[in-house]
């Protein structure tokens, strides 16, 4: 495995901002680059100070990525793949047959069809609860699983789930806790600060932020996960591309002020849709209204770019009203500067049946908007125009 480019004592300290622009700096000492530069070759001549051989088993982008990404999670150890899904298949790849996996209910329908319509074929179940729910805490250990896997906030539902409850169960069941963290992104909240063992993004959401660039990462503070981990990147191919490591370690650099902006946007946003909609109910963590408030402000330290809201409408009349907007692009993903929209029971769920679906809460009338830094008056009345049509 390739050396670890400085000493980890020259990592830089200091606050979320500053350890997001300058960790990843190496490499450069003989051009004094600011700006390391893309590294875009497959192979590499041995005996090299760096110990990198060839690029699907390590490249100095991943490097300086996965560097930077354990510094902003609290993380030792980080490890970088070409998306989110990769990351999510890393981690289920260490299972084996027989094993169970305890997961929330509501959880990313392509997470949901790795395993029902992947994994499963391998003999690996999972047993779905509602983690919002106290009592589901004391169902984890009857199911003896070998992972129990969560997100907070959850896709699209918005639930918060409290992860240092679930830790504690998960733990004294003799488990192991993955939180998928892209929904809150890194600089509003670390899970492993909170007792998660794995902390799993999508980069390719608010870390890279700019809707160009695939990426997944899993951050941990265990050794043994950490090997794992190079292991499914390079013996499964789950790889990056040196570019979209030079591009997320970019728009990383600019992760703080980007979601200070998307909360900021996003609260007015859900407060005017909560106001003037109409809306059967509106999701946002930091709403008084959210079931989970009280846990989301302990937990997060803002409410993300999200918002969910259930219009109540027909089918025709939810596509109707998303395909009118203007500022809202209807598209998947979501994180980037500019503002989506989903409809996540065709779209991102449409996986997951219908029955499902909408035990849930993903509903036909469900809407996902990803709220971006543009002026939020302007996505208002975007809003408010295509409502009254």
């Amino acid at each position: 495995m390739p050396q670890e480019p400085a000493d980890p004592s020259s990592a830089p300290t200091g606050g979320f901002e500053t350890r997001a622009i300058h960790a990843g700096r190496d490499f450069v000492s003989d051009t004094g680059a600011v700006t390391p530069p893309i590294w875009l070759t497959s192979t590499f001549e041995y005996g090299n100070p760096g110990g990198f051989d060839y690029t699907r088993s390590g490249n100095p982008n991943f490097r300086l990525l996965e560097r930077a990404l354990a510094s902003v999670e609290s993380a030792a150890h980080a490890t970088v793949f070409a998306s989110g899904v990769s990351a999510i298949t890393a981690v289920v790849s260490t299972l084996k047959a027989g094993d169970v996996v305890v997961a929330e209910e509501n959880i990313y329908g392509c997470t949901y069809r790795l395993f029902a319509q992947v994994f499963a074929k391998f003999g690996v179940s999972i047993v779905y609860l509602d983690f919002t729910d106290p009592a589901s805490l004391e169902e984890i250990a009857g199911h003896r699983p070998a992972l129990v896997w969560i997100e907070s906030p959850t896709n699209p539902n918005l639930k918060v789930i409290d992860i240092a409850a679930v830790a504690a169960a998960t733990h004294a069941a003799g488990s192991m806790l993955v939180v998928d963290n892209t929904f809150a992104s890194s600089y509003l909240q670390r899970p492993l600060e909170h007792g998660a063992d794995l902390s799993l993004l999508s980069t390719t959401k608010y870390t890279n932020g700019h809707s160009d660039a695939l990426g997944g990462a899993v951050c941990t503070n265990d050794l043994a996960w950490r090997d794992r981990m190079i292991f499914a990147q390079k013996a499964l191919g789950l790889q990056p591309s040196p570019m979209d490591c030079w591009l997320t370690l970019r728009g990383l650099k600019t992760e703080a002020v980007r979601m200070e902006r998307h909360c900021a946007n996003a609260l007015r946003f859900a407060t005017f849709l909560e106001a003037e909609s109409g809306a059967r109910f509106v999701r946002y963590p930091f709403l008084l209204s959210h079931p989970q408030h009280e846990i989301a402000r302990r937990q997060m330290a803002g409410g993300s770019g999200i918002v969910t809201a259930d219009f109540g409408r027909s089918l025709e009349d939810t596509l109707r009203f998303v395909e009118s907007l203007r500022y809202f692009p209807k598209a998947e993903s979501l994180g980037g500067i500019e503002s989506l929209c989903c409809h996540p029971a065709s779209m991102t769920h449409a996986s997951v049946p219908r029955e499902q679906r909408e035990k849930v809460g993903i509903t036909d009338s469900l809407v996902r908007f990803s709220v971006g830094i543009e002026c939020v008056e302007d996505l208002i009345e975007d809003v408010r125009t295509a409502l009254a049509l």
